[in-house]
């Protein structure tokens, strides 16, 4: 336990906001990073968007409280999490990247920090704005992503040893890739879903006809 969740591996957090490529290099190459804490950290999000979507002031938040699911919320954000770890992994193996998955799901992880630090303060300020102020809530969270989307892009630049272009088009590619997973993912699960049908139908007639 203590190697994943040592002062050393945590303090990595505030290097990560502050100086970001040294932080990224030395969990690249001197195992700074703790893939626990970075689940950890998604987890944190996933607890921020939804209190976001429930908390929020009437001003800002266009859901309805009372439809949100914290656990739906959870799966989406981890599916998502994963879909990119495993989509810049595939892209970045055929591109001559440096960074192993666990590398890819460390510094995404870590760089989701931003966001839970705007979103915070973000509720709150939302439930003392007026109605032509919902720009203030727009810039915090705006800012965040921002910050996490740089955050993002330079951590991947980092582990892979990728110039700022290559880090760009790995990006896309990696959103891509992203899409094609899904796609066979619900083709195959179409296809298990004919082969149950085709093999239920085949035990019902044999019941029938037993």
């Amino acid at each position: 336990m203590t190697r994943y969740f040592s002062r050393d591996k945590v303090y990595y957090f505030r290097r990560v906001l502050t100086n970001p490529a040294d932080a990224f290099y030395e969990i690249r190459h001197r195992e700074q990073g703790s893939i626990p804490l970075a689940l950890i950290t998604v987890f944190i999000f996933c607890l921020c968007y939804t209190f976001n979507n429930i908390l929020s002031g009437f001003v800002v938040n266009l859901t309805d409280p009372r439809t949100v699911n914290g656990l739906v919320d959870l799966q989406s954000i981890f599916v998502i999490y994963m879909l990119f770890c495993i989509g810049n992994w595939s892209i970045t193996c055929l591109m001559e990247g440096e960074g192993r998955l666990r590398d890819i799901m460390t510094v995404t992880g870590y760089a989701i920090l931003p966001l839970i630090i705007t979103t915070i303060p973000a509720i709150i300020i939302s439930n003392v704005l007026a109605a032509n102020e919902e720009v203030f809530y727009s810039i915090i969270i705006g800012f965040g992503v921002a910050w996490t989307a740089l955050l993002i892009l330079i951590g991947i630049m980092t582990v892979h040893n990728y110039t700022l272009l290559k880090t760009v088009i790995t990006l896309f590619l990696t959103l891509v890739a992203m899409l094609l997973i899904i796609f066979l993912a619900l083709l195959l699960y179409d296809l298990l879903n004919q082969v149950f049908i085709f093999f239920q139908s085949v035990y019902t007639e044999l019941i029938l006809r037993g």
